[in-house]
């Protein structure tokens, strides 16, 4: 089977015309499982394996992460967490305390004075010029950053960002602030490299019921910040994607107001893509959807027999693209993953013929 990497297939799927075969995607795949697929390890240092990995495994573009939360989580290994503990610390061998549930590491005005912005604003964009070499013709990069939201009731802790958008808003207003100049001047940066293909913006906005916060906030201190990434990415002739897990309808209008030209994942522990398809599915693309714990517990059988159903409901058209509903962890079923992805390659050959 052909899987030679080509962008214009993804563009003009989500300009809502059938491309040669459905395109797949994904936001992240484990490293692990990525070892599998090509019989060998490979690590986070060693661009032109995963490179050799996406060419493979069917895909038309690679994601790279960057951000403050760069490669994705408050964790150890995140650049945020990094320059908290390297700048807040009052002994050499202190850790800074920053529990994201309750409070973070900015509580009151006092705390955002003493933030290091300046050094939290130096962001990592050197995978992006060393992958260069290794790119083929046709492939392309997805910028995966944005996350304004996240990255903010993080540094607040959330029940402390919770009671402070009702008891000290202007404090929540001036952190929205700084992480969107910052996600935003990262954009610009991305939008100078070559072979960048989409910004992906990744910021999720809910839980399974529906949005963490009243919507009325993201449209006030965060659409605003998306609209300008938009708006870039436009400029450059970028595609411009959103991720969000849980339920998203209450926010629906506001997204595609934005004008993204696809959302991702359609959640399908909390929404129904058929009638995301039949509600949105002419005025902005579709990504994903194959649930992530099917992957992770279910059979190949039972992973093909749900994907060719996805193929045969929502490619006819154009508009969609192929993935997991969420990424593909490192405890994802190799198996499993494996038949979602052949039976992409199998059946997604348009006309659809399932």
């Amino acid at each position: 089977m052909d899987v030679q990497p080509d962008f214009e297939r993804l563009k003009k799927t989500m300009r809502h015309v059938e491309p040669d075969r459905l395109p797949l995607i994904e936001v992240l795949v484990a490293y692990e499982i990525q070892s599998q697929f090509l019989e060998r390890k490979v690590k986070d240092s060693d661009l032109k394996s995963q490179v050799e990995f996406w060419v493979k495994g069917g895909y038309d573009a690679i994601p790279l992460t960057v951000g403050m939360m760069s490669p994705g989580e408050v964790t150890k290994a995140s650049s945020i967490y990094r320059v908290v503990q390297k700048t807040l610390r009052k002994e050499e061998d202190e850790v800074v305390p920053w529990n994201i549930e309750e409070n973070g590491v900015i509580s009151n005005p006092e705390d955002f004075d003493r933030f290091p912005w300046e050094e939290a604003a130096k962001l990592d964009f050197s995978k992006f010029y060393d992958i260069q070499p290794f790119l083929p013709q046709g492939m392309k990069v997805l910028a995966c950053s944005g996350k304004v939201f996240t990255v903010t009731w993080m540094l607040m802790g959330f029940q402390n960002f919770c009671l402070s958008l009702y008891m000290q808003e202007e404090l929540v207003s001036k952190v929205f602030h700084k992480v969107g100049e910052i996600q935003l001047q990262g954009a610009k940066e991305l939008s100078k490299i070559p072979n960048i293909g989409a910004i992906w913006l990744v910021d999720d906005l809910s839980y399974g019921s529906g949005p963490l916060i009243d919507p009325k906030f993201f449209r006030k201190y965060v659409f605003p910040w998306y609209e300008e990434v938009g708006a870039l990415a436009k400029k450059q002739g970028l595609l411009f994607f959103f991720h969000s897990d849980g339920n998203i309808w209450p926010i629906m209008d506001d997204l595609v107001s934005i004008r993204f030209d696809a959302i991702h994942p359609i959640d399908p522990t909390s929404m129904d893509i058929r009638e995301v398809k039949r509600k949105v599915g002419k005025k902005l693309g579709i990504m994903g959807n194959i649930h992530t714990d099917l992957l992770s517990r279910g059979t190949p059988e039972e992973v093909r027999e749900i994907t060719k159903k996805a193929i045969r409901d929502i490619a006819p058209g154009g508009g969609y693209a192929l993935g997991s509903g969420n990424s593909v962890p490192n405890w994802v079923r190799f198996e499993n993953y494996q038949a979602m992805r052949e039976t992409v390659l199998t059946y997604g050959t348009y006309p659809i013929k399932i």
